[in-house]
This record gives C-alpha cells, structure tokens and sequence, in this order.
C-alpha cells in the first residue's frame, strides 16, 4: 500500500464516551479488508504508566505481554484485533517528557532552549510514527485520552495539527462527541458537540469525521445540521447509539459506511464490504444463548470498569460455550461468615478478584473458605490466589497464623512471601514481575486438563509469590 495512514480519534464534551471503541471498531473494519492495522493510545497524565493509579481513577491497568503496565483501552484493541500490544501503543506524558528531560540531561541538544514546541511536540509525533515506520503498518489508530480543551491535552494536539499538514491525504481526524437529551425540553442538542469541534478548531485542527455518541436516534436534518456547523461532509457524520454489547459497535459503523468514508477521504480503492462473517458468528450465538452460568465475582472495587478484562474474558468463554455470563459483583467489605450464604448460594461459580493492600481481605476469605466447603467451582486471580493458599494453610493444613508477608509481616507461617528479585526495590512503579511468563503444567493437573498443553503463557503482575519452602506440604494436602 505504500505509506502508512495515520486515523487520530479525539474525545470532545465528556470523557467516557468510548473513544477505546470506536478506535477497536475502526481497526477492526479495516483489518477486515485486508489491512494491517495497529492502535495505540496516548495519555495525558503525567503518571509515567498506569501501575500506581488507583482502579477508580482509571479502571483497571492493562498488562501487555512485554510487561507494560497500560491503559484499559490496549485490551479492547487486542480482543477486538486479535493483535498483542506492547510498551509502544502507550505513552503518557509523564514518558514523553521524561524522555525529553532524558535528552536534555545528555547533552543532546546542544544547548538549546527546551520547549513544548518543538521539543515535546516532535516526541510526540515520534512516538505516534514509531511502530508505523517500524512494522510497516498500513494504518496506525491513535487515540488521545482526555476532552479537547483540557490544558494537559493541547501538546498532543497541536502534534496532531502538525502531522495532519505534514503527511496531508495520509491523516485524518475522527473527533467523538456527545449530543444530549433534554428531557424537560425533549430535544437532542447538538450545541455542546459545535462548542466541541470550535474549540478544536481553535487549535488548527479540522476534524474530517465526526462521531456521534447518543442514548437517542438521531434524525438526518439533526446529523446535516451538525454537518454544516462543523464544516465537515453529510456522510461524515455517524452515530454512535447505545448499544447492548461494545461487540456491535463495529456492525453498526459498517452500516453507517465508517470504514468506506475512511478510505475515501485518504484515496484508496473502496472495493467489497466484508461480510464480518466469524464476527457476526459470535454476536448470534451471544444472543442466541438461553441459559445462564452464574458467576460471584468477589472484589474491593465497587466499579464496572476497575475488572473489565475479567469481565470481557468471562462474557467470550460465556459466547463460546452457549451461555450467557450472569456476572454477580460482590463487595468483600460487605462478606461476613453470617450473609456469605445468601451472597453464594446460588452461584455456578467464584472469582475471588485481584488487588492490593489489606481492604476487603477478611470479606475474600470468609468467600474462598465457603466456596471450598460447599464445592463451588472456584477462581483465585493474583491476590486471590495467594489468598486462597493462605485460607488453604489455615483451615486444612492447620498453621493458622499463616499469612502473606505482604499483608502480615510478622507471620510466623509466610505461605506467600516477597519474590527473591524484589528485595531492595525501593520504587513501586514497573518493578513488579510484570508480562508474559512460560509455565510448565503437571500432566495430572486440572489446569493441564483445561488447558490440554504442557507449555502454556500468562501474564503476571505481582511482587509476592507462593513460598517454595511450603510447596510439599501445601500438595500433600
């Protein structure tokens, strides 16, 4: 194909309107023609990566295979693509100008003054071009975290002006809006989405789509009105309506003739629509399954979006076994031997959920203790493993002070214990065991039975591990 194409995807009005969506979407209908496509996502925080921020700030951290700690959004791109994603399809500012001051410290600017322009700006556009120049991509999807017209986003829009006139036909911008429902009035407004692409335009961007995040229908006199406010083609205008399940959006786009309009704009061959055909396999069979697995999923997280990749996981293998997920989230703070009975007993299954620190633990094992008594299918993820032995040690071995050292220093029985590798480190960001891991499965295992291979890969993300010293005892029971 040539040159790589750059798609931008800005959010405008509110934040949480799916940008992560409509760039899986996008990518999805394009690798559908035949084209190689990556998606990154560029965060204005200035936190170096995601590992140290709290769940409810941003949902979950998302581990890629090479051991970055990322934004939830590289899950969507890789269960929507297919793809694995690594360090790169994730910068925050924080990277971008450690990076910078990096340089600086070297000398390798010879003595310039440092500035947001052009110094940080052409760090950015770097990064947005590396894996393109890198893998040869056919297009590369950037997604800029934040709303347009947040101080900390204005870098990374004014890179996106200068690439857009730089590379000309082979950039375009996607900018998402919201357009509310007044119900006192009974209106859908289109104000906030022509105050939205303003103030892009303020800064030199010309947005060539726009994407139109609704509850409602929107009528087409509504989309060409915001069509000739906004400077921007009829069939240009899609909307995005709430739908279901995130795994339409990307049928609903084709319809809407997203993926074509893309290609037009950026003068390449339209050709065949894809039929999606595995794509639309999976949607039916979603809606087409009657019964339901009932799953308790047992956290401190009172948030949707701190468990999303366990959700997500739990929803496909749900599809694919003709059921549908009935997901249970039970706060363990809230867990007491008294009501643990009501919480369970009429669950197909447990998870008990990953996290750090102390919060919720009590609430965990009274879970892990009632799912083992009652032989409930149960799943301990991370903390909720390591708790899970810790409740194992107590109540069937018999050391009941066992714990893990992360929770109980003082433990006589530490059945979890800090990593060899860990002592010493000081920093808590990226130092963790962190990505994908070859694990070798006993041929007698359950897990080598599900599973049905002897060499298998999974991602960690962890500072404690199960202690050796305690392996035989621990099997024997």
């Amino acid at each position: 194909m040539g040159e790589t194409k750059y798609i931008f995807v800005t959010g405008g009005v509110a934040s949480s309107l799916g940008k992560g969506i409509i760039s899986s979407s996008i990518g999805k209908l394009l690798q559908a023609r035949g084209y190689k496509v990556t998606i990154q996502k560029f965060d204005p925080y200035i936190n170096i990566d995601p590992g140290t921020l709290n769940p409810y700030e941003h949902g979950e951290c998302y581990v890629t295979v090479d051991g970055h700690e990322a934004d939830l959004d590289l899950g969507h791109y890789e269960r929507f693509l297919g793809i694995q994603t690594t360090k790169a399809n994730n910068i925050t500012t924080g990277r971008i100008y450690k990076s910078v001051i990096d340089k600086e410290r070297r000398g390798d600017y010879l003595g310039k003054t440092i500035q947001i322009i052009p110094h940080i700006t052409d760090e950015i556009k770097r990064n947005v071009k590396l894996l393109g120049n890198k893998y040869k991509f056919d297009f590369v999807i950037t997604e800029i975290g934040g709303t347009v017209g947040d101080i900390e986003s204005l870098p990374y829009l004014e890179s996106i002006r200068q690439l857009k006139w730089e590379l000309g036909k082979n950039a375009l911008c996607v900018h998402l809006t919201y357009v509310p429902y007044l119900a006192a009035a009974g209106e859908l407004k289109t104000k906030p989405t022509q105050h939205s692409v303003k103030e892009l335009q303020s800064v030199g961007i010309q947005p060539d789509i726009l994407v139109l995040r609704t509850e409602h229908e929107l009528s087409m006199g509504l989309r060409k009105k915001v069509a000739l406010f906004c400077n921007v083609d009829d069939n240009a205008v899609i909307q995005s309506m709430d739908m279901p399940t995130i795994y339409e959006v990307p049928l609903r786009m084709q319809e809407q003739k997203l993926d074509v309009t893309i290609l037009e704009k950026m003068g390449l061959p339209v050709g065949e629509t894809p039929t999606l055909g595995p794509w639309r396999d999976f949607l039916n069979r979603r809606h087409n399954a009657t019964e339901k697995v009932r799953i308790g999923l047992v956290g401190k997280y009172d948030l949707q979006d701190a468990y999303k990749s366990i959700l997500e996981a739990l929803s496909q293998a749900a599809t694919y076994n003709d059921r549908k997920a009935d997901i249970h989230f039970i706060n363990s703070e809230n867990l007491t031997d008294d009501n643990i009975e009501e919480h369970l007993k009429d669950m197909d299954g447990v998870i008990i959920c990953p996290g750090f620190g102390q919060r919720g633990i009590e609430g965990k094992f009274v879970a892990i203790k009632y799912a083992r008594t009652h032989n409930i299918p149960f799943l301990g993820l991370c903390l909720g493993m390591q708790l899970s032995i810790v409740e194992f040690a107590r109540d069937v071995v018999g050391f009941t002070d066992a714990h893990s050292e992360e929770l109980d220093p003082s433990t006589t029985h530490p059945v979890i214990h800090l990593m060899p590798d860990q002592n010493g480190v000081e920093n808590i960001g990226g130092t963790l065991r962190l990505g994908s891991y070859p694990c070798v499965l006993d041929k007698s295992s359950k897990a080598y039975a599900l599973y049905g291979e002897e060499l298998i890969h999974e991602r960690h993300r962890h500072r404690y591990e199960v202690n050796n010293d305690y392996r035989t005892v621990l099997s024997e029971n």
